[in-house]
């Protein structure tokens, strides 16, 4: 059985239609581009409702069995902005540092990353990892957090995921 990963687009107007989801295919194109591990993916597009995302978070965690779910958009100060509280509130173990370093790393790029909320945690065998919605800012924030991730996956006995080396190193302490 292949691993799985969730990925899921929060955005009112990509699950209304009214435009092409198109950071949630960047996601996947990133992870493709730097797992060599085979996997498979759990993908969805909802709206920026609080209740919506946590059945999701939940959905993607507890039955389909993803090791990993990333989200995209939600992460900002407008009012209908709820992808953190949903992440908090269905997480058990919340994971600072990964908010922190996609913060830095954006305000290498962006004055307004000070106003990002991104933020991990981890559900049972999942780590969900909140990402901006923009296609340009997922790849430079996830590229930030992404060598860490494989270890957290291990650390909390989800299936091994490698990387492509060439593009992209995970880091694991040499046992």
């Amino acid at each position: 059985m292949l691993p799985k990963i969730g990925i899921l687009n929060i955005s009112d107007r990509a699950s209304a239609g009214v435009y092409e989801d198109i950071p949630g295919k960047a996601c996947v194109a990133l992870l493709r581009e730097w797992l060599s591990s085979p996997f498979e993916t759990d993908y969805k597009v909802i709206p920026d409702e609080q209740p919506v995302i946590e059945a999701e978070l939940r959905r993607m965690a507890d039955e389909a069995g993803c090791c990993l779910v990333v989200t995209t958009g939600g992460t900002g100060p407008a009012p209908r902005d709820v992808t953190p509280e949903a992440t908090v509130a269905v997480c058990e173990k919340l994971l600072p540092g990964f908010g922190e370093l996609m913060r830095t790393t954006s305000l290498k790029y962006v004055a307004t990353a000070i106003l990002s909320r991104q933020t991990a945690g981890i559900r049972g065998r999942t780590l969900i990892v909140n990402l901006p919605g923009r296609p340009k800012a997922i790849r430079e924030n996830l590229e930030a957090v992404f060598p860490a991730i494989p270890y957290c996956i291990d650390l909390i006995g989800g299936p091994r995921l490698e990387t492509n080396e060439a593009v992209m190193k995970a880091f694991r302490p040499k046992a």
